[in-house]
C-alpha cells in the first residue's frame, strides 16, 4: 500500500500544474459549499435567536382560547392578574424573567402619512426589554408611568420622518371592538437590526396600553426567558394548568424548524451537485494520465502487477488530489467563514414575513457540516477515480505496449 502511493504520488507529480488545478478546483467547491452552509446556519441560528428573544420567548402563558392568528382584546383570549401570573413564574428557579405583554393593532398617523403598526404593551423596568434598551439610537426609553410616550423602530421613523419629540396620532383597536385614538410623544427611536419587526413594532407603557384598549389588569400573554432554554419542556409541564396554555419556543417557532431540516436536504443536494461538477475535473485528469502512461502500464501488468494493484494505483492518485483539495478547500473556506462571522454580509430588508431577518448576515460555521463536507467531497472524489482506475487496469499488456509505441 505505501508503495501504491509513493507511485501515485510521483505520477502526480508529473504534471504538477495540472494536478494542482485539479486539487484547486475541489478546494473551492468545498471552500464555497462550506461557506454557504455556514451562512444557511447562520442565519437559521441569529433568526432563532432574534425570534425567541424579541417575540416568542423561551415560553408564553396565554389563555386556552387564544389564537396567535389573530390579535383578540376579548377578556376571555387574555390573561387575567398578569403581575400576579409572572410573579409566581418567576419564583420558579429555573425562571429567569416573566413579564407580562399586551398585544394590540393600530395605526401610526402623522400629517398625510399613516402606516400600520403592533402596539407592544409592556413593562420597561423589565429585563426581557433589554434588545430595545440596548437598540435605542436616539431619545430615551420608557417609563412604566409615561402616558403619552411611545417608541419606536428606525425604519417605521424613517418612513414617516419622525424624531424624537414629534407628536403623532395613534388609533389603537379595544376590546369592545371600537377604535381610539390619542396623540402620542416619541420619546426615543429603536433598532434591532430585525427592519420586518422594527418597522411596525411600537412600544407604549403596559398601563397605558391597557387604559386605552380597555383591558384593565389584563395581558395578551406572560413572556418567559429561561435560564437554560434546554428545560423549556420541563418548565412548561410544571407551568401546566386547566386556566391557561404554556407553549415552548419550539411550538412557537416551528416554521424556522422546518426550515431548518429542508435546509439541511438542500444542502446535501447541493453538495452532489457541485461536488460532483468539481469530480469531473478529477475524471479528466487521472483519464489524460492513463493514456499518457499507456506503456508504463503495459509494462507494468507485462512483469506481473495485478490488475487490483494498477486499480489501487489510480485510486491512491484520485485519494491524494482529494486529500490536497479539501485540506486547500477547508483553509480557504476557513478563512471566508471567519471573515463572513466577523464583519457579515449585509442584505436589508428582504421584506420576508414569518422570519426574524436581520439586515445583516452572519455566518456560523458547525462542526458537523464541516465534517458531512469532507467525507462526501472524499467519497466522490474516490468514486471519480473508478472510470480511469477500471480503464487502466483492464489494459492488455501487449495492446499497451504497443499503444506507447505509436
Amino acid at each position: 500500500m505505501i508503495q501504491l502511493y509513493k507511485m501515485a504520488f510521483r505520477d502526480l507529480g508529473r504534471n504538477r500544474r495540472r494536478s494542482f488545478f485539479s486539487a484547486l478546483a475541489l478546494a473551492i467547491g468545498v471552500a464555497l459549499l462550506l461557506l454557504m452552509a455556514s451562512f444557511i446556519a447562520g442565519e437559521l441560528r441569529n433568526s432563532m435567536d432574534a425570534s425567541i428573544k424579541l417575540e416568542s420567548g423561551d415560553l408564553q402563558v396565554r389563555a386556552k382560547t387564544y389564537d396567535e392568528n389573530k390579535t383578540s382584546l376579548a377578556w376571555e383570549d387574555l390573561v387575567g392578574n398578569p403581575d400576579q401570573v409572572a410573579a409566581q413564574i418567576v419564583s420558579l428557579a429555573p425562571v429567569q424573567v416573566a413579564t407580562p405583554r399586551l398585544y394590540a393593532s393600530g395605526i401610526v398617523a402623522t400629517g398625510d402619512n399613516s402606516l400600520g403598526v403592533r402596539i407592544f404593551g409592556i413593562d420597561p423596568a423589565s429585563p426581557a426589554n433589554a434588545p430595545f434598551q440596548n437598540g435605542m439610537i436616539s431619545g430615551q426609553f420608557l417609563t412604566a408611568d409615561d402616558s403619552e410616550g411611545i417608541v419606536i423602530g428606525q425604519p417605521l421613523a424613517d418612513k414617516l420622518g419622525l424624531n424624537p419629540g414629534d407628536k403623532v396620532n395613534l388609533l389603537i383597536n379595544t376590546s369592545n371592538g371600537d377604535v381610539d385614538q390619542q396623540a402620542f410623544f416619541i420619546r426615543g427611536i429603536y433598532t434591532t437590526h430585525t427592519p420586518g419587526f422594527d418597522q411596525s413594532t411600537v412600544f407604549m407603557p403596559l398601563a397605558k396600553a391597557q387604559a386605552i384598549t380597555q383591558t384593565q389588569n389584563h395581558a395578551t400573554i406572560v413572556y418567559v426567558l429561561l435560564k437554560d432554554r434546554d428545560q423549556s419542556g420541563a418548565v412548561a409541564k410544571a407551568l401546566s394548568t386547566t386556566q391557561y396554555q404554556v407553549v415552548t419556543w419550539e411550538q412557537m417557532n416551528t416554521l424556522l424548524l422546518e426550515f431548518n431540516q429542508f435546509s439541511r436536504a438542500y444542502m446535501a443536494l447541493l453538495y452532489l451537485i457541485i461536488l460532483g461538477i468539481t469530480a469531473t475535473v478529477i475524471i479528466n485528469t487521472l483519464i489524460m494520465s492513463v493514456f499518457e502512461r499507456t506503456r508504463e502500464i503495459g509494462i507494468l501488468a507485462a512483469i506481473g502487477m495485478k490488475s487490483s494493484s494498477i486499480m489501487g494505483m489510480f485510486f491512491a492518485e484520485s485519494s491524494l488530489l482529494a486529500i490536497g483539495g479539501i485540506l486547500m478547500g477547508l483553509a480557504l473556506g476557513g478563512v471566508l467563514v471567519g471573515l463572513s462571522a466577523k464583519y457579515g454580509f449585509y442584505v436589508g430588508n428582504l421584506g420576508i414575513t414569518g422570519f426574524a431577518l436581520g439586515d445583516r448576515i452572519y455566518a456560523y460555521l458547525v462542526p458537523g457540516d464541516a465534517i458531512t463536507l469532507t467525507l462526501v467531497a472524499f467519497i466522490i472524489t474516490l468514486l471519480a477515480g473508478l472510470y480511469p482506475a477500471i480503464l487502466a487496469a483492464r489494459m492488455e499488456p501487449v495492446e499497451a505496449l504497443r499503444g506507447g509505441k505509436k
